[in-house]
């Protein structure tokens, strides 16, 4: 059992902690899963294709053709542009040639990267359960007293929708040294419904709000480190799996 605390700060009750809370640490699968998740986001650069092929340049000169000769004219027998009266224009196609293509052009590569969904679900449930222990957590400089893990707070929480009003609510909560610390990722709020919270963080640095549905093993553990300071709705941590 963890106490559910209300916007002001004060104990209002108690409430027991899931199953999902005791699930073994995986910090292996919890960084596989990060850097697929990271991986399968990235896009694939590559060049057109057809880029510079995309004219009438073609290779002439055969010696059994008549036509369209470059033999004893001083000319390089190259892809050249078709002009009239059976005449040759300036080289194209090649890297080398104005409007040409693309010289060792990147090639599109992917890098996305496959994990199965029991794997998947098990870092999940390993990187909540690690949002509960204190030496994980603290190993990631989060600065949040003596509060017990996990930190729940009322369902109002989900309703606040200035920057202000929720700004007050996590000092009222004792997380007034983590606001003003200086990491890129602080407090994670998962709430069960967005009433408005996710705007009103917005604009505080460093905090992050999602859903239940929307939650992920990289809001847990930015970075692959997992221990990331996590304030739970009540009605979240009742309906979490």
């Amino acid at each position: 059992m963890v106490s559910v605390y209300a916007l002001d700060g004060k104990a209002k009750g108690k409430v027991e902690t899931p199953k999902v809370f005791k699930t073994p640490y995986r910090p292996d699968l919890i960084q596989r899963t990060v850097v697929a998740a990271y991986a399968n986001v990235r896009q694939r650069h590559a060049t057109d294709p057809e880029a510079g092929l995309r004219t009438s340049g073609d290779y002439f000169g055969s010696r059994r053709n008549r036509y369209r000769q470059t033999i004893n004219k001083g000319q390089s027998r190259l892809p050249r542009l078709k002009t009239g009266g059976g005449g040759l224009g300036r080289v194209v196609r090649l890297p080398q040639v104005r409007g040409g293509m693309r010289a060792h052009a990147p090639k599109g590569k992917d890098y996305s990267r496959k994990i199965n969904k029991k794997e998947h679900r098990l870092a999940l449930n390993s990187a909540i359960a690690a949002t509960a222990d204190k030496k994980l957590v603290q190993s990631r400089g989060h600065l949040f007293g003596d509060k017990e893990l996990p930190v729940v707070v009322e369902d109002k929480l989900e309703e606040l929708s200035k920057a202000a009003e929720l700004k007050r609510a996590l000092v009222s909560n004792g997380f007034s040294e983590e606001l003003k610390s200086r990491k890129k990722k602080k407090i994670l709020i998962v709430v069960k419904e967005d009433k408005g919270v996710m705007k009103a963080a917005g604009s505080i640095p460093g905090v992050d709000v999602a859903t239940l549905t929307d939650l992920d093993v990289d809001l847990l553990a930015p970075g692959t480190h997992a221990g990331r300071l996590t304030i739970w709705s009540e009605s979240a941590i009742k309906d979490i799996a």
